[in-house]
């Protein structure tokens, strides 16, 4: 299986690349695509086959019919322009998270992979580790009963990204919610297996990106706050159509003790669920709590790794997330994140911020 790449920044040579590199049994990265051509040039030495080819446009990339799968790995903004490409090029495609800046350009990926034919998912990786995917099995075996409350947690204290465009909003379409909240209310969305929300309420803040004093203790180096252009915290309730509520808590930079990320809540009418990940936790964890025996209980079920957002190792999030797309491809089986859902997750967030700019509840008709 040959697959090319488009976009060959940091989420490339971090995640999707090394972990594509593990399963030269079964697929070889063959072009390698970027507006600047050193990039892609450096990807391909470090992880192309020996003949591997470099473009600057992907146009010209897709017309290669030998290429079966495309990895879109661009800025938010351009998601859907290439991904639609790809798929009237005739080919499978992993876009990253998350879908697309906007559901109407979401949307116009859903139409074009419905008629290619061809196999589509989107990269939300922490799906994959393992106290994820340990919850929602016991999500699916009801263990939880009726999840009725949920919060979803994408909190960092400080750690701005300094690098590529993640300040750009013309080019993310936002800050933290699109960018980590967009893996929180993924996961959260999947315990529940509801993709119906009705209602939505936000409020979206620019406090500190832009104060020179805010920049103190970033994680990252500190960032230009001239510069600084999306939120640097967001936050949104969640009305389902069967009356669940789900609360989502976003920040890049907030004056806030616990850092959770990647993380969720869940209420249920038989037990409770959280899982603990992100900077204020040295590892990550599952833990239920129900009343049990005539006390009240809590399970802690796991004590895995830290949180592999960019790595492609075997057995890290990246690598099964590769290796489960690749298997799906090949068996003709469905990928794990499946587009509709990923499609739920963009609307939510885009009606985030539509909420916070107009000051009104946003209604979904589904």
């Amino acid at each position: 299986m040959l697959i090319g790449i488009v976009g060959c920044g940091g989420i490339a040579f971090k995640k999707h690349m090394p972990a594509l590199s593990k399963l030269n049994d079964v697929c070889e990265i063959v072009a390698f695509c970027d507006i600047i051509e050193e990039r892609a040039q450096n990807a391909a030495k470090k992880f192309g086959t020996a003949n591997a080819k470099v473009y600057t446009d992907y146009n010209q990339m897709l017309l290669d019919k030998k290429i079966d799968v495309v990895h879109v790995l661009t800025p938010n903004v351009s998601h859907s322009q290439v991904t639609v490409a790809a798929f009237e090029a005739g080919k499978h495609v992993l876009c990253e998270k998350p879908m697309a800046h906007c559901s109407s350009d979401a949307k116009k990926m859903i139409e074009a992979w419905k008629k290619s034919g061809k196999q589509f998912t989107i990269g939300y990786q922490n799906r994959f580790r393992p106290e994820v995917l340990m919850l929602h099995k016991a999500c699916e075996a009801g263990e939880l009963g009726d999840i009725y409350y949920a919060k979803a947690h994408a909190i960092r204290r400080r750690a701005v990204p300094t690098w590529g465009v993640f300040p750009n909003k013309a080019l993310q379409g936002g800050g933290p919610l699109i960018d980590i909240g967009t893996h929180a209310l993924d996961i959260t969305l999947w315990m529940m297996n509801n993709y119906k929300p009705v209602s939505v309420t936000g409020s979206v803040f620019y406090k500190l990106g832009h104060l020179q004093q805010a920049v103190e203790g970033n994680m990252f180096g500190p960032w230009n706050p001239e510069t600084y252009e999306v939120e640097d915290s967001a936050f949104g309730m969640i009305k389902m159509e069967d009356g669940s509520t789900i609360i989502i808590e976003a920040s890049w930079a907030i004056n806030l003790l616990e850092s959770k990320e990647a993380s969720t809540t869940l209420c249920g009418t038989k037990a409770g669920a959280e899982i603990h990940s992100g900077m204020s936790y040295q590892t990550d964890e599952l833990i239920i709590n129900r009343g049990h025996n005539g006390m009240l209980t809590e399970e802690h079920l796991t004590k895995a790794g830290a949180v592999a957002y960019f790595e492609g190792g075997t057995g890290e999030p990246g690598y099964e997330e590769a290796k489960y797309w690749i298997n799906a491809i090949i068996n003709g089986t469905e990928p794990l994140v499946k587009p509709e859902q990923a499609y739920v997750v963009t609307r939510i967030l885009e009606a985030i911020y539509k909420s916070a700019e107009t000051g009104k509840e946003v209604l979904l008709n589904n």
